[in-house]
């Protein structure tokens, strides 16, 4: 190709990976939806696409390496301290045991259904395994599951890529490995393979855990700093052996996602935004290879296969995940009904698929294909039926409200038992160890981890999160995590107002939108409950709120939660629960002060 069409092939590849990107955002469905699709068709029309033509032999290896910083992604998020209580048993079976269920399934159905050799079934089990937050985390998005299913789902789709892609490569080095004579070369082979990626990983975790713990890098350069690593390790562990970077990029997440002293969370959210592109282009890149010819005798053998994946087995899977658990039938009927795959599931299949052709592995030209179809497929089912199938079990989360409170001090906890009283399920988080106790002692719920573990990606989604409240005693504190929350939350961020507009070094210059009323700043409502002043609740009636009483808060009948802000100040309106801050009580002379009566359940 000459190097105009090289130009123009990279541009299109990016244009469509970040253009599907950007109109599934807006259209506000699954961006797989959209990149397969387009990635096929600028296949067919121009070869300036198929990124095999552009980059040669260079295809196959870049394509192991965008995979491997996709499971060292995947492998940050596997911090196993927050995988308790009890999900925790129906999670461990989903992976072992939904593993080894589909895995195995899949090869024996793939044989008479596909007509493949039994070797590139095995191979199309393996990769037919894993699912992915990828593809997972935009549909509960859609669903709004209950909190349950809501963590069962995402640790599953977390944790089934890293074990997904260790079972692939090392089923790859098996199948390679069996035209060797004797069992003792084939368990040799796979040995070696599988220590050269533990000791890559392990390598690569010890250096990256060494430059991040004592060196001064900013977010920018700690990210790069990581890609660098594992984009090295992948390549040194792959030239030494075929895919085992793979191995070697998920230790190397897990092994940083466990060690003790980094901040990991903080250090994310741009690499998050890297390997959001790396997924775009893979997709685009990886189905404008797969030609219709390619397709003509396998597109329906491909949609019976996952029509068994989805009717059978998944259900199967859930079933005997489930067993003598707590879960409850609606709810193990629903995890049957969500299992698409994703993008490690066809990056798996294209990297390793040319590599069998090569080998003479008989049927193995039809796994990235049939992988093609059935990612297809499982997305489209499980994406427009997962919010009526939802419905129809009564396993959608309530639409109501999620609120993370930030600070601990009384007033803050008064304000989190008020939000409870009128009907919301609050979750707090706190700095400071008394703080922390205080809000356990008050019966409200602390999340887990890291304020922007608790308060964005991940973690929100986990939660429920709908609205961050900034509310500490600390206002730089406040305005700087509002300017990063507010970037990566998806739901509204506020902060208290500072004592004055010079208050602060960062504070009076954020400028954004702040809570309550003009003179109710921080130390003037601190101020007035040490005085006696209570946050109760109210139910608005037909004469509006009461005198003398600042409102903070408006709980609708449906549940949202609108807050007070300097600019706009929201209108009750009967049927509301109005969360009020009362007048502070005025002391009789010689008398000390003393706190009136609440008028409501959170007084």
């Amino acid at each position: 190709m000459t190097s105009s069409q090289v130009l123009i092939g990279v541009g299109l590849i990016v244009a469509l990976a970040v253009g599907c990107q950007l109109l599934a955002n807006l259209m506000r469905v699954p961006a797989i939806l959209l990149l397969l699709p387009a990635g096929f068709v600028a296949g067919v029309l121009t070869d300036d696409a198929n990124p095999e033509k552009l980059l040669g032999d260079a295809f196959s290896p870049l394509v192991s390496l965008a995979v491997a910083v996709i499971l060292y992604d995947a492998g940050l998020g596997l911090d196993l301290r927050h995988l308790k209580g009890h999900t925790r048993t129906v999670v461990v079976r989903l992976i072992w045991l939904g593993a080894l269920v589909t895995f195995v399934s899949a090869a024996l159905l793939a044989v008479p259904i596909m007509s493949v050799s039994l070797s590139a079934a095995v191979m199309l089990g393996a990769i037919l395994v894993v699912s992915g937050p990828t593809v997972v985390g935009p549909l509960l998005k859609f669903v709004r599951p209950t909190e349950r299913l809501q963590r069962v789902l995402v640790w599953e789709g977390s944790l089934i890529d890293p074990v997904g892609g260790i079972l692939g490569a090392l089923v790859f080095h098996g199948v390679l490995a069996g035209g060797q004579p004797g069992l003792a070369a084939q368990l040799g082979a796979f040995g070696v393979s599988a220590a050269i990626g533990l000791i890559g990983g392990a390598i690569g975790a010890a250096v990256l855990w060494l430059l991040l713990r004592f060196l001064t890098l900013d977010e920018v350069l700690g990210t790069t700093t990581q890609f660098a690593a594992v984009v090295a390790v992948a390549a040194g562990c792959d030239a030494l052996r075929d895919d085992t970077g793979l191995i070697a990029a998920v230790v190397m997440g897990m092994a940083l996602a466990n060690l003790p002293g980094l901040d990991m969370p903080a250090r994310r959210p741009f690499f998050e935004t890297l390997v959001s592109l790396i997924i775009g282009l893979l997709f685009i890149g990886i189905s404008a290879t797969v030609t219709p010819q390619s397709l003509r005798h396998v597109v329906l053998p491909a949609l019976g296969l996952a029509a068994v994946l989805v009717l059978v087995v998944r259900p199967l899977v859930a079933l005997l995940s489930t067993v003598r658990t707590d879960v409850p039938y609606r709810e193990r009927w629903f995890i049957g009904w969500m299992a698409p795959r994703g993008i490690v599931a066809a990056a798996t299949a294209s990297t390793l698929s040319v590599a069998l052709v090569q080998a003479g592995i008989g049927g193995a030209e039809k796994i990235l294909p049939t992988t093609f179809v059935v990612i297809v497929a499982t997305v489209m089912v499980y994406g427009l039926t997962a919010v009526p199938a939802a419905r129809l079990l009564g396993v959608r989360r309530s639409a109501r409200s999620r609120p993370l409170l930030v600070g601990g001090d009384p007033w803050v906890v008064a304000l989190g038992g008020a939000l409870r009283s009128a009907g919301l399920d609050v979750l707090m988080w706190a700095g400071l160890d008394r703080q922390r106790q205080s809000i356990k002692d008050a019966g409200l719920e602390l999340a887990p981890g890291e304020l922007l573990a608790a308060a964005t990606g991940a973690g929100a989604e986990l939660e429920g999160i709908t609205d961050v409240l900034l509310l500490t005693d600390e206002d730089d504190f406040n305005a700087l995590a509002l300017m990063t929350l507010k970037e990566t939350a998806d739901g509204a961020v506020h902060r208290l107002m500072p004592p004055t507009h010079s208050h602060g070094v960062v504070a009076p210059y954020t400028g954004s939108e702040v809570l309550f009323s003009a003179g109710l700043n921080r130390p003037e409502l601190a101020r007035r409950y040490a005085a006696g002043a209570r946050i109760v609740t109210v139910e608005v009636k037909e004469g509006g709120i009461p005198a003398g009483y600042d409102t903070l808060f408006l709980v609708r009948p449906d549940g949202q939660l609108t807050a007070a802000t300097r600019s706009t100040p929201p209108a009750a309106a009967a049927g509301d629960v109005a969360v009020l801050l009362t007048p502070s009580p005025e002391p009789h002379p010689g008398t000390a002060s003393a706190p009136r009566p609440p008028i409501g359940p959170g007084g």
